[in-house]
């Protein structure tokens, strides 16, 4: 009896994933900069292309058997739906009850946790590429600031170093986007992603 192995190719879904997370924190930093007020229209894009959009390339990456991508999208996917549902208790879209016993200093922690979270990630990306791991350093940074923010510690300061890693975070990952599409579409390196830091 005959046995046929089928193998099912799924394309990169990083671009997609870069894409979402360039836009959710170019959205949020223009209010942690003061740009924009309000996180009410920050909310959609948090869920869709912070949550959603990240989700979607986590699942694709495990059909790959990309460990490092579908944690990482994964784990800031479930970030960005986690902070979004918090915004959404504190403007009371849950109820009254909900929104008065809001205690910032969890989010603090939560913060850290993610903080710890992009640590590991840093260092699996040094494998990768050089605008990957320049990303996760911003990410390590903007966790930093949020971290210390929520516990009122230097709040001018962590404030501030927030909103900008966030803005850099954006940038880079617009360009690790277009360079992920351009370079797999014309089969050879339009944008260069720099060789990576540490070999596996």
């Amino acid at each position: 009896m005959e046995t046929q192995h089928v193998k099912i190719v799924n394309c990169d879904p990083s671009a997609l994933g870069l894409f979402g997370l360039a836009i959710v924190t170019l959205v949020a930093s223009s209010q942690k900069l003061g740009i924009t007020t309000g996180t009410s229209f920050v909310i959609p894009w948090a869920l869709f292309l912070g949550g959603f959009a990240q989700l979607f390339a986590c699942i694709n990456d495990s059909k790959r058997n990309n460990v490092l991508g579908t944690t990482t999208f994964g784990g800031f996917a479930l970030f960005w739906f986690a902070v979004a549902t918090s915004w959404m208790i504190k403007s009371g879209v849950f109820g009254e009850t909900l929104a008065a016993s809001v205690d910032g200093l969890q989010l603090g922690f939560a913060f850290f946790g993610y903080l710890i979270f992009s640590l590991f990630l840093t260092y699996g990306f040094a494998s990768t590429n050089k605008v990957l791991f320049i990303d996760l350093i911003f990410i390590d940074l903007l966790f930093i600031g949020l971290t210390l923010s929520s516990f009122n510690i230097i709040p001018k300061f962590s404030h501030h170093l927030a909103a900008f890693s966030e803005l850099a975070i954006s940038l880079i990952s617009f360009y690790g986007f277009g360079a992920t599409v351009l370079n797999q579409h014309y089969g050879k390196t339009v944008l260069p992603l720099g060789k990576p830091l540490i070999s596996k």
